[in-house]
Formats: structure tokens, C-alpha cells, sequence
């Protein structure tokens, strides 16, 4: 009787290393992420299935349970991503140094570069309200600790002399709610790109838009002319 030749072994394993696994599923983890905060933003969270999610990953609604617990754990990532890269954008600027005013301004910059990202518009968009109570106090934790550096940033410019006296408690909330409200508004492929956005943002909310008098002096001298 005929024996069949098994082919020899080549040593090399058909699964991947952990590490390598790891890595995969933690990439298809962050496309989940990805894909559901475009369709929050874009259609609403309530108004967007997991099968959505899924129908647009080419995958089945069950494959995403390997990857996320439910629609509320979905959002809640997204929401505490965008959180955490503030939260990251501004230690870098905190460990960076400078003049308070600098690093405010900064600080700004990175804030509203994020709210015109995916996950930072869900932060604007679509916010805390759905979730249950007990995430809802842990995304209200990491909002007040980006509000707490925006304080503190500014009470330092203004003991620097950098910044006029105010209650930074206020300016803080006029300044992240201006920045958020990009968020709101925001649409890629518009007039204005998001550095843009950004540039022109800072440059109201610290100078405002009233003319200064010896500009204004300046500008009727010009027209006389």
C-alpha cells in the first residue's frame, strides 16, 4: 500500500508571535473606534447601530464584540482618546517650559487641532450625555483636569504680566468653549484647513476684535489720504 510523503517541516510556525497579535488586534480595535466616532459625528450616536459599525469595517456585528463591550463602551473610548490626547498635548507643552502666555497659546493650538479630528468632535458633538452615570463622572474627571491647566495657565500669565487681570476660572471656560464650539462647526475640505482654523481662532480669543486706538487712528489717517 501507498504511503503519502508528508512535506518536511520547515520550522517556521504558522502563528504569529503574541507581540505581533497584539498589535493586530489592537489596530483593529482603533479602526472600530475610528469608524463608529465618524458615524457618531456624521449621523448621531443614536441614530448609528453597531451594525453600521460593522457593515462599514466589512465585518460581522458579532467580530466586534472581540473588540469592544457596546455602542455606550465605544463611545466612551472615543471621547476618553480625544481627552487624552489634550491631556498628553499639554503635559508636552507644560514640560516643554517658556512664558505662561506661550504656553497657553499652545495649549490652545493642540485643543482646537483636536476638536476637528474624529474623536475630538465626538467630545463636541455628541459629549457625555448618553452614557450611563458612572462613565459619565469619569468623563467629567478628565474634562476637569484639561479646564484645571487652562486655569492655571492663565493665573500664571497673568502674575507674568503677560495677561490682563481676570478670573481665570471664567477665561478658562470662554476660551476651551470658543475652541470646542470648532468642533461644532468644522467640516474637512472647507475654506479653511485646521492649522488655519486654529491661527485665526488664537488670534481673536488673545487680541479680540475691537480696534485698539492708535490703530484706528492709523486706519482713518489711511482713508484721507
Amino acid at each position: 500500500m501507498a504511503t503519502r510523503t508528508l512535506p518536511k517541516p520547515t520550522g517556521a510556525s504558522p502563528w504569529k508571535p503574541a507581540g505581533a497579535r497584539a498589535q493586530q488586534r489592537e489596530a483593529k480595535r482603533n479602526a472600530v473606534l475610528q469608524t463608529a466616532a465618524r458615524l457618531f459625528n456624521e449621523r448621531g450616536y443614536h441614530a448609528t447601530s453597531l451594525d453600521d459599525i460593522a457593515e462599514q469595517l466589512h465585518v460581522s456585528k458579532p467580530t466586534l464584540y472581540y473588540y469592544v463591550k457596546s455602542k455606550d463602551d465605544i463611545l466612551l473610548e472615543c471621547v476618553r482618546t480625544a481627552l487624552g490626547m489634550m491631556q498628553e498635548g499639554i503635559d508636552e507643552v507644560r514640560r516643554a517650559g517658556g512664558s505662561a502666555i506661550d504656553q497657553l497659546m499652545a495649549c490652545m493650538r493642540i485643543y482646537s487641532r483636536i476638536v476637528t479630528m474624529d474623536f475630538g468632535m465626538c467630545v463636541i458633538r455628541i459629549g457625555e450625555d448618553p452614557l450611563p452615570a458612572p462613565l459619565r463622572k469619569e468623563l467629567r474627571r478628565l474634562k476637569a483636569g484639561i479646564d484645571g491647566e487652562f486655569r492655571r495657565l492663565i493665573a500664571d500669565g497673568i502674575a507674568e504680566g503677560s495677561l490682563a487681570p481676570c478670573d481665570p476660572k471664567m477665561a478658562a471656560f470662554v476660551l476651551a468653549g470658543a475652541l470646542s464650539w470648532i468642533g461644532r462647526w468644522y467640516r474637512p475640505g472647507g475654506g479653511l484647513d485646521p492649522e488655519q482654523i486654529a491661527d485665526q481662532s488664537i488670534a481673536l480669543l488673545m487680541s479680540g476684535v475691537q480696534q485698539r486706538p492708535a490703530t484706528a487712528r492709523k486706519t482713518a489717517a489711511r482713508k484721507s489720504k
